[in-house]
């Protein structure tokens, strides 16, 4: 069904059942002892769409500690799971709007749920945000999925994931302020959804003398904090690696930048931009190498 969705034409009309019994290669009895029509088979290929992308988005939520790594986590795993599985993906999020009342009842509970998640950045930062109104939430789920569905409708190619900083921008800008909003313009997806560029074996990496790298209890929760933390600041690496004095924690990084360990990505956007962190490939070795250090 999903993938006869993806392939109809504009305007073509519903997909008819025997379409998708010739596709499937089932009789038409097989079909019917499962569904009792084609919208019943089309809610059911919606909500294996959801199934799927949702247990990807919960996981990576829920594997951060704040509610912006988890936003970008969840959408980092969205994207992925839209360029992994495009018919369902596709169905999830453009051909659901037209498919009937059924589909777009249960889209509609989807986007609640959606809603709730992102509604949770008032908690974020209290003071600044704690009466936004709800509808914020359901604004920028909108205007995410809108960008979303420009893209599949223009089917140029493009990797979805390359949309990632914008998105994650749209929704951080209510609740965390224009500044957090133009660093994730800068910040990469988290590393569990970059890709092929860290699916290259260790063993394909260029060899590089380490000799010069003192490793220390503090450089190892440095590093680690910036691995898991790609574009955090001077002081989010502080407060993440537990060093109370900025002054300390910039001569590190100073150190380390200089070492080539790490890079500024702020400088690249423009002389005077926020500093905004990442592990150069060297960095990255030494990180794991200190692995079990950083972990005490």
């Amino acid at each position: 069904m999903a993938e006869a969705m993806a392939e109809r034409s504009a305007g073509a009309g519903p997909i008819p059942a025997t379409e998708v019994i010739a596709r499937s290669g089932v009789s038409r009895a097989a079909f019917h002892e499962l569904f009792a029509d084609r919208e019943a088979c089309l809610l059911a290929a919606f909500d294996l769409a959801v199934e799927r992308a949702g247990a990807r988005m919960a996981e990576a939520y829920a594997a951060q500690p704040r509610w912006r790594d988890g936003i970008r986590a969840g959408l980092a795993a969205f994207l992925s799971f839209l360029e992994d599985e495009p018919a369902l993906g596709r169905l999830c999020v453009l051909d659901a709007i037209g498919a009937g009342d059924d589909v777009l009842s249960r889209r509609a509970q989807v986007l609640a749920l959606l809603v709730q998640v992102v509604d949770g950045g008032r908690r974020e930062r209290p003071a600044a945000t704690a009466e936004l109104p709800v509808v914020i939430a359901e604004g920028s789920i909108g205007a995410v999925l809108s960008v979303i569905q420009n893209r599949l409708l223009v089917e140029d190619g493009r990797p979805l994931m390359e949309l990632f900083g914008a998105l994650a921008s749209m929704v951080v800008l209510p609740y965390l302020g224009p500044a957090a909003a133009r660093r994730e313009l800068l910040r990469p997806p988290p590393r569990a959804w970059r890709g092929a560029e860290d699916a290259q074996p260790r063993a394909a990496r260029v060899a590089d003398d380490l000799s010069d790298v003192r490793i220390t209890y503090r450089t190892a929760r440095v590093l680690s904090a910036i691995s898991e933390y790609a574009g955090a600041s001077n002081r989010e690496i502080a407060d993440r690696a537990d060093i109370v004095d900025q002054g300390q924690v910039s001569k590190l990084l100073a150190r380390l930048e200089s070492l080539r360990l790490i890079e500024n990505m702020g400088e690249r956007s423009s002389r005077g931009a926020p500093n905004t962190w990442r592990l150069t490939a060297r960095g990255e070795r030494v990180r794991e190498s200190a692995g079990a250090v950083g972990a005490r």
